[in-house]
This record gives structure tokens, sequence and C-alpha cells, in this order.
């Protein structure tokens, strides 16, 4: 299988481990640590020559801060954690643009319009009933208050190994 990649934006040390724990509650397996997808998969190609694009795009803007909010959902299917910042969505929009996928992936993985900054706290796919997101939904709202407020001073970049099902974190690049 050829590798995959997405970027990815890491809360700080001791709000990952209280959501990491808080999903393990809900989960067998997590494919990846909690994070607040940047760009995801499309047009992320094995040959790696996008990750200088990401770099150049990173240099240019400084750190900038972001607050994690109350619990939402894609469809019913899929709980997040909501994302509140200004500077999010132009770091999004200049990394998609720097790699230029095809329009077809950027629908596909819901990119530039649609972007939606969010943390996957579960999902149906991954087992989940719908039910068991309610539940997972109203215990976040207990559980992981206070969300938090946190300067971003890197991206990361998540690779999935060959030897795993799992992401893991491939390549951080600072921004500024």
């Amino acid at each position: 299988m050829p590798s995959q990649y997405f970027i990815g934006i890491t809360p700080p040390p001791d709000y990952l481990k209280k959501v990491e724990h808080f999903q393990q509650k809900w989960l067998d397996f997590l494919i990846v640590e909690p994070h607040i997808t940047l760009k995801a998969q499309g047009a992320l190609t094995p040959d790696k020559e996008w990750i200088e694009k990401v770099r150049t795009v990173c240099k240019s803007l400084q750190p900038f801060t972001i607050t994690l909010a109350k619990p939402n959902y894609f469809g019913d299917n899929i709980l997040y954690l909501s994302v509140l910042s200004n500077e999010l969505y132009p770091l999004h929009e200049a990394i998609v643009r720097a790699i230029s996928p095809h329009p077809k992936l950027i629908s596909q993985y819901f990119e530039l319009d649609n972007f939606v900054a969010h943390l996957t706290l579960g999902k149906e796919q991954h087992g989940l009933t719908k039910e068991e997101l309610s539940n997972m939904a109203h215990a976040a709202e207990k559980e992981l208050t206070p969300y938090p407020t946190f300067l971003v001073k890197s991206v990361q970049v998540y690779e999935v190994r060959s030897n795993s099902k799992r992401y893991e974190p491939l390549l951080e690049i600072p921004l500024g």
C-alpha cells in the first residue's frame, strides 16, 4: 500500500492526552492522535515533493491561536469538537493552493470553500452507533471542558506507516 499523508495541527500535549483518554473509553483502536486536519490526503503524493511547498507557506505565516469549542456533527455520523480561529482558514487555503490538487480531490476531501476546521472525536465508520455518538457528545461537554485556546507554532505531517493502520507523525513544520 502506498503511503498516505495528511497535514494537521496538534493540540497541546496535556489536552491531547485528555482527548485520547476520552476517545479510548469509546474506541478500541485510535487510527491517529487527536488533531485538527489542515490539509487532507488529496495530492499528498509519495514523492513528498509537496513538503517544500508546505514549508514555504508555513514560513510566510506567523504563529496564531486556535480555540477548541463545543461538540458538533457532520451529518449524524461524525462527532467533532468545533475549532475557532480566523487565521486557520487562510493557512488551509494557502497550503491547498500551493499543492494545487485536482478540483475533484478538493471536492472529495471537503477543502477550500467546503473546509470546516474540526477535531474528530468519533465516527460511525469507526464502529460507533449513532446512540454512542450522541452519548459521546454529551460526555464531551462535561469531560473535555474547559476547551483550550492555544498558540499554533507548527503543523504536523502525518503518514500511515506500511506496517501499521495508524497515522503517525512524520515531520513537524514550524510557522514563521
